[in-house]
């Protein structure tokens, strides 16, 4: 009988469906454990879709805010409106824009409307009631939560999860618990999400990156085995967050921690870098960077998206280039938001060439604009961890004059050096940078050398808005204090998992090892890498880069494949620089229905995914150890899919 549950080294199973880790109040992945629940997962499998009680926020609607949506519905909506909820008006006034027109393109044009929402306490007994903000006299109350909603018919909910998906706009699920805790008790506690013919779409609907259209049935809601006063305790008795008074310095030493200009925290329990941390020049390549260059977002898809959103404002009509094979959205906000984009899927040295063709072929065309408006690309690529060559692009970038992004999550600023090649770089803090895989984040930072700087910065300064709740910044400066301890044991321990691998690998000349290859900076396009990892400075106390925490593997049969994900001792499931090592068949996660598309550019089906943890590095080899050989004893069997 096929497992259902899979444990991490050291810690207890955690079962099909449920946060990992376990007991974890806003968990960001969920539990996949077997190769068999990936699949039945994608494909819509009962068995899998009644078992989940959470996922990753841009994907899963969590449970407290479809609650939420459901009793602005009620309140404010017609028969067969659902809602989206959004903390701003321009953020939800978007997400309507979106509906409007991406109905229109999938020929089922749908209407959409906005209501500012205030929930307002009643009287001291925290009474609360949900009110038009045009009929609220609560006079600025403390408690007041203003929040705003998009109402649409509930056949275009598809459309609407396109704009939550990408964008990752959406309200966070502490905003949804404070929402809720205001509300009196003896409210509809069972959402009713709209039910088209395969369900309700948990996934955009994808052309690439093959996440289905409508399909997800919602879950029931399950309670939490801790109360929200349990939490809270335990939350603020093992130091775990701060007072919610702190939250502006909280963020203030977000943005002084991302800009480089905080080079340790002071040993207090407190610490948000006001007074006490050492400050000096930046670390970041750049040494005029400030906290003024740094923007925070409610997740990292969020920063690329408002990145774009800049870029489409202050550029003239153009396409852009996404340069590699990137994560999942990239992709889809550079076609979906603007006039579209050239993609290089490779993200080698040829795809340089190609791009040369492209610039000199649209510069002959009309040379009074540049032949693009901007680059994105990772540093480097998940999940084929490859890095582009940012000298040749950065030369590029300064004669046809377009913007570069750098997507920097997975190499990250404690490894790799790539602001100076940047104008803007982009990151994902919800990963390693929190580690605790329990709160959502993303941040921007402008390079004030770059020769699009005063625009962009111009644009900033009139047009950014803080949507990052204040709960997920206080909750995200805490988990960030170590980072750089943490990724040097994790950097460590991958180095060493990679090697033991690689050495039993076809690509090293082992050709009877059933792993084909193994995806890692340090054998793959390394001479990139290593040209922007940082080097040690014992002057300045810098330590030297290492190659990240995140890997991949290919095997040479489906059968090794997933023999070898199901016997790996880990937690498996969405998600990835987690201080505990995580697993995942990644083009089964990310590209379902469009297995052959992402083979074109090296993206195997079968290849796996994995994000290494703060766990001992013997018992770790000793795991995959474990794995490899049920990998090899699978050799020869039939596809188990």
């Amino acid at each position: 009988m096929e497992a259902t549950i899979t444990a991490a080294v050291g810690v207890a199973p955690v079962a099909l469906g449920l946060p990992v880790p376990p007991f974890t109040p806003h968990a960001i992945s969920v539990s996949l454990p077997t190769w068999r629940d990936n699949v039945g997962y994608e494909a819509g499998d009962k068995r899998v879709l009644d078992a989940m009680v959470c996922g990753y926020p841009r994907f899963f609607i969590g449970l407290g805010i479809r609650k939420l949506a459901q009793l602005c519905v009620q309140k404010f909506g017609v028969h067969g409106e659902s809602a989206m909820l959004f903390p701003t008006k321009k953020t939800a006034d978007a997400c309507r824009s979106f509906i409007l027109s991406r109905s229109a393109l999938e020929g089922t044009q749908a209407s959409a409307r906005l209501i500012q929402l205030l929930i307002c306490p009643e009287d001291k007994a925290n009474k609360a009631i949900l009110v038009n903000s045009e009929d609220c006299d609560c006079n600025g109350s403390a408690s007041l939560v203003d929040l705003h909603i998009v109402l649409f018919p509930s056949e275009a909910f598809s459309v609407a999860m396109q704009f939550w998906t990408h964008s990752g706009a959406g309200i966070s699920s502490r905003l949804a618990e404070q929402c809720l805790s205001l509300l009196p008790e003896g409210l509809p506690s069972s959402p009713s999400f709209p039910t088209p013919s395969r369900g309700v779409s948990f996934k955009s609907s994808h052309k690439h990156y093959g996440v289905k259209g409508a399909r997800r049935v919602s879950p029931p809601i399950i309670a939490e085995d801790l109360n929200a006063d349990h939490t809270i305790y335990l939350e603020e008795r093992y130091g775990r967050n701060l007072p919610i008074t702190a939250a502006s310095a909280a963020k203030r030493a977000l943005r002084l921690r991302i800009a480089g200009v905080q080079l340790r925290d002071a040993p207090k329990t407190d610490s948000t870098g006001d007074q006490s941390s050492l400050f000096g020049p930046s670390t970041r390549g750049v040494n005029d960077v400030s906290e003024n260059d740094v923007y925070l977002y409610p997740g990292g898809m969020n920063a690329i998206w408002n990145a774009h959103q800049l870029i489409l404002a202050v550029q003239p009509v153009g396409k852009s280039v996404c340069f590699g094979f990137p994560y999942a959205d990239t992709l889809k906000v550079l076609q979906k938001w603007g006039p579209g984009c050239h993609f290089l899927g490779h993200g080698l040295d040829s795809d340089i060439d190609q791009l040369e063709a492209i610039l000199e072929e649209e510069t002959k065309l009309d040379p009074s604009k540049p032949p693009i408006i901007a680059l994105y690309t990772e540093f480097p690529s998940n999940p084929l961890l490859r890095s582009a060559n940012l000298s040749r692009l950065r030369a590029l970038a300064d004669k046809y004059d377009f913007l570069i992004v750098i997507d920097e999550t997975i190499g990250n600023f404690t490894n790799v050096e790539v602001l100076p090649f940047a104008d803007m770089v982009v990151s994902s803090l919800t990963k390693v940078f929190s580690g605790s895989s329990n709160v959502m984040g993303g941040s921007l930072v402008l390079n004030p050398q770059g020769r699009h700087y005063s625009n962009l910065k111009s644009y900033m300064n009139s047009n950014y808005e803080d949507t990052y709740f204040d709960q997920d910044a206080i909750f995200m400066e805490r988990n960030s204090r170590d980072l750089q301890r943490r990724v040097r044991v994790i950097d460590h321990s991958t180095e060493a998992i990679c090697d033991f691998l690689y050495s039993r690998s076809q690509i090293a000349g082992v050709p009877e090892a059933v792993i084909k290859d193994v995806a890692y900076p340090k054998y793959t396009t390394p001479e990139h890498y290593e040209a922007r990892r940082i080097k040690s400075n014992a002057q300045t106390g810098v330590q030297q880069g290492g190659y990240g925490g995140l890997f991949s593997v290919t095997f040479t049969s489906p059968s090794a494949s997933h023999a070898f994900f199901d016997a790996l001792p880990c937690y498996k499931g969405p998600s990835l620089g987690t201080n505990f090592t995580l697993a995942c068949p990644f083009t089964i996660l990310a590209h379902f229905n469009e297995l052959d598309w992402a083979a074109q550019y090296g993206v195997e089906a079968d290849l796996i995914r994995i994000s290494v943890g703060l766990e001992d590095t013997n018992e770790l080899l000793a795991g995959f150890r474990l794995a490899l050989k049920a990998a090899e004893a699978a050799v020869g069997q039939d596809d188990l899919i």
